[in-house]
């Protein structure tokens, strides 16, 4: 039987096959993106869920939108030592930490320290919310990096 895809796969051809997959992603992208967090702060958790994951496409693909979107080089260089950078806002802290949390629950239990952390910098709403950011993010990470999709290089 002939593989489905020529490498394991890649994003044109996971798009052909399963468009109703990236759609319904795409909406939860999509309540993340309305419901009021900063796009920065989002931005940042997908950065470092996507490091925790060893996914390439999507560290490259949220690398290039965070440039876009004017996030500092300095939080870009120092996600993946957030909690001795010194250059993130106690709401960006709180969020990473739960990031890392909620990628990693496997592994730990996510205590009622680290929720009342988020409680301290967040609303029920913006939980929910970050919480949602962090499920997507992850969702995505298994597919592009089980099907190992080539990362987008920006063209300079």
């Amino acid at each position: 039987m002939k593989p489905l895809f020529d490498r394991r796969s890649d994003w044109t051809s996971f798009e052909q096959v399963a468009p109703n997959v990236i759609a319904a992603l795409g909406m939860l992208g999509k309540a993340v993106d309305d419901s009021g967090l900063e796009k920065q702060l989002t931005e940042l958790l997908k950065l470092r869920v996507s490091q925790l994951n060893g996914c390439a496409f999507c560290l490259q693909f949220h690398l290039n939108l965070a440039r876009k979107l004017g996030l500092e080089q300095a939080k870009i260089d120092l996600v993946a030592t957030w909690r001795e950078a010194g250059v993130f806002s106690v709401r960006e802290r709180a969020a990473l930490g739960w990031a890392e949390a909620l990628t990693l629950m496997a592994q730990q239990h996510i205590t009622d320290v680290l929720y009342d952390e988020m409680q301290a910098a967040f609303t029920e709403s913006e939980i929910a919310f970050l919480t949602t950011a962090v499920g997507a993010i992850n969702a995505w990470n298994r597919i592009a990096g089980a099907l190992q999709f080539s990362p987008p290089i920006p063209k300079v």
